[in-house]
């Protein structure tokens, strides 16, 4: 098998490359990167005749394309996802190439899913969004979701504090991580609520009960499993992507800056790199409380034997390769995961998924996980439940 990993030499696709260089079934790695210098100085650091590295501007259609064909799968990790993701999956069907990415924007999301049909007729899986949100907190509320008898609700959470760029990047210009983030924070987003797709104010306060916790107070961020679970379970009456960690600062910021933003007193790629120097700033601190939320989590409501029930599922967050696990290592493993169920069989739906609908057992997702870790067994899942 062939494998062109798109974006190879950034800052998650350095990890996603790693990991799959030890893959036996695959017989040819190209690493591409707008940097065609770092993409070959990364390559030539595995020491293999079959990881190669070239440069590529995703915008050439028809360079795009042509390497395209010479590929089995693809693995997309060139953001902003919502300039590149859809015109790279379409060409990739069109040339017959399976394909896995780590979308975390929403618009392009729902676009993606009108290639349905197209993904479908060519026999094609296209995953999208497997990496950490959305992906493992897709997979988290999946196994959460399993929990009940029938699903209503359906929250995906995150940490923003350790949303910490990588330092080793073939970016030499803003991260592309710090221009998602503005995107979703100005205008409005998209969510399911009251049985309905609405637009939303990100950042909005959300007030939700986590099992054994209590209650937080948490924001609306523009991420697509919000879209992605009604899309593909439309029982669900409320699906949202919420944001926490360093609330009261961070949101006050994040609200400042965007109010710059819509004055057009500011463009978007300075403020990403305010955001970018804050996140650099403002470190990890240990979460001693033990009221703290965990750093990524599903959480599912709904009925279990015929009573009002909520299902929590998180990462073992005492686990010390979980806490040193970084963006990079959160995202690129994931898409990694993925690949390797593809090759071995293990995901045979055709068209265009999201992590939670492509046939992916959480417990076996973890499982692979941790292997790159460390230890297959180094990453375990807490599920917490309370009935009402």
């Amino acid at each position: 098998m062939k494998v062109l990993v798109l974006g190879g030499s950034g800052g998650m696709g350095r990890f996603a490359s790693r990991a799959i260089s030890s893959f036996g079934s695959i017989s040819l790695i190209t690493i591409a990167d707008l940097n065609a210098d770092a993409a070959k100085e990364f390559a030539e650091s595995f020491a293999s005749n079959k990881i190669t590295g070239i440069g590529l501007d995703v915008l050439d259609k028809k360079a795009l394309k042509s390497i395209l064909a010479e590929h089995d799968v693809v693995l997309n990790l060139t953001g902003p996802f919502f300039k590149f993701a859809y015109p790279i999956l379409e060409a990739a069907l069109e040339e017959n190439c399976h394909y896995l990415d780590i979308c975390d924007d929403w618009e392009p999301t729902e676009k993606m899913f009108a290639l349905n049909e197209l993904a479908q007729e060519k026999n094609r899986t296209a995953i999208i969004g497997l990496g950490a949100s959305p992906g493992i907190t897709n997979l988290l509320a999946l196994k959460a979701m399993s929990e009940l008898d029938e699903v209503k609700k359906i929250y995906t959470g995150w940490d923003i504090s350790s949303a910490e760029p990588e330092e080793e990047s073939s970016q030499s210009d803003v991260n592309a991580a710090m221009v998602h983030g503005i995107e979703q924070m100005v205008g409005k987003v998209k969510v399911f609520t009251n049985n309905k797709f609405q637009m939303v104010r990100p950042l909005k306060i959300v007030d939700i009960n986590y099992p054994d916790l209590g209650d937080f107070k948490v924001s609306i961020f523009g991420h697509p499993e919000a879209i992605t679970f009604p899309h593909h379970y439309p029982e669900i009456s409320e699906s949202l992507n919420l944001m926490h960690g360093a609330e009261a600062s961070f949101r006050f910021i994040f609200k400042i800056l965007r109010f710059w933003i819509e004055m057009k007193l500011l463009p978007k790629n300075t403020a990403a790199r305010i955001i970018g120097w804050l996140e650099k700033k403002n470190p990890n601190v240990p979460k001693n409380s033990l009221k703290a939320l965990p750093g990524v989590y599903g959480l599912a409501q709904g009925l279990k034997n015929g009573t009002k029930t909520t299902v929590a599922v998180s990462l073992d967050n005492t686990n010390d390769k979980l806490e040193k696990m970084s963006m990079g290592e959160a995202t690129g493993y994931p898409l990694a995961c993925g690949l390797k169920m593809l090759i071995e069989g293990k995901l045979n739906k055709f068209g265009v998924l999201a992590p939670e609908a492509c046939g992916i057992d959480p417990d076996n997702f973890f499982q692979e996980l941790g292997s790159f870790l460390g230890h297959a067994d180094s990453l375990k899942t807490i599920v917490s439940r309370e009935s009402v």
